[in-house]
This record gives C-alpha cells, sequence and structure tokens, in this order.
C-alpha cells in the first residue's frame, strides 16, 4: 500500500492513516522527501495529515527531519488552513534545535501566528516559540520581550502558561 492508496482507504479513521505514515516515516519506508513532494501538491487536508505525520515522527526522534523539512514548514505555515499551520508550528518546534542558523526566520514566521484567531494555531506557535526560547540563544534578547508582550495580549490562560513556563525555565 502506499500513501495514495492509504489517504483514500474509507475503512481506516484519520488519526490511524496519520500514525501508519508516522511509522513508516520512522521505519524508513517511506523517505521523507517523497512525503513532503507528495503532501505539496495535495489539498489542505492531505497535506495537514502529512505535516501531521511529520510532527509524530519528529516528537519520537527529531533527526529524521532534514533541513527541507524545516523548509518546507516554513513554507506551510504561511498558508491559510488553521490545520496546516499549527502541524508546521509543531514541526518546527519539535526539530529547531537542530538547525540553530534558522532560529531567526523561524522566529519570525512563528510570531505572526500568535495573532492568529484559531486558538489551536497560536497554542501551536506558543508551543514553538517555547521551545526556541528554552534553547537560550542569542535570539532571547529579542524573542523573552517579544514573549513577554505577547502573553500580555493573550486571551487563553493555556497558551500563556506555555509561555511562563519556558520563561520560568529559563530563567532558572
Amino acid at each position: 500500500m502506499d500513501i495514495q492508496e492509504l489517504l483514500k482507504d474509507k475503512t481506516r479513521k484519520p488519526k490511524e492513516k496519520t500514525q501508519i505514515i508516522s511509522d513508516w516515516i520512522l521505519k524508513n519506508e517511506l523517505p521523507i522527501d517523497e512525503l513532503l513532494a507528495f503532501a505539496e501538491n495535495s489539498k489542505d487536508p492531505v497535506k495537514a495529515t502529512c505535516i501531521e505525520a511529520i510532527e509524530y515522527s519528529t516528537k519520537e526522534n527529531p533527526n529524521i527531519a532534514e533541513e527541507m523539512v524545516l523548509d518546507f514548514v516554513f513554507k506551510t505555515l504561511n498558508e491559510k488552513a488553521p490545520r496546516v499551520i499549527w502541524e508546521s508550528a509543531k514541526v518546527i518546534g519539535n526539530i529547531i534545535h537542530l538547525y540553530p542558523n534558522y532560529i531567526e526566520m523561524a522566529i519570525k514566521n512563528l510570531i505572526v501566528t500568535t495573532e492568529h484567531s484559531g486558538t489551536v494555531v497560536r497554542w501551536s506557535a506558543a508551543y514553538a516559540l517555547s521551545e526556541i526560547l528554552k534553547l537560550k540563544t542569542n535570539a532571547n534578547k529579542t524573542l523573552l520581550p517579544t514573549i513577554e508582550s505577547i502573553i500580555d495580549k493573550e486571551e487563553k490562560d493555556s497558551i500563556k502558561k506555555i509561555y511562563q513556563k519556558a520563561i520560568k525555565e529559563v530563567l532558572k
């Protein structure tokens, strides 16, 4: 069974499909570049499922993500579909520590999503920005005050707590 057949399979639930794709990635049965090429030309729901599978995989093993994954999720972070955006942000949070030269670009791209109307999108941006903050790089000089400003504007306590926890960890 290939990815196209799997995604068309009506007998499987969406989360099951995502888990199968993630397993294929982790077992090197599906090259990540093939998945990215497939996702790039897919409609938003399928693209989001592919990115979610990458998110699952990179949470378990961040090292599977090559630089092309980061490039891809930077692009998809700017799309309209909320699920595509939030899955992309979570991938960034999972792998940015492997690519310190991309931290500034990641911050720039993620800051935009902190003002999104969708709670899950903002939550995912908070996750990714907090992961960057915890890396304790020079970027924290501007990121920390930016996050404090975001906290002041954020209406959801659950999102504020993500940032506050990261700040507490960084200031230990």
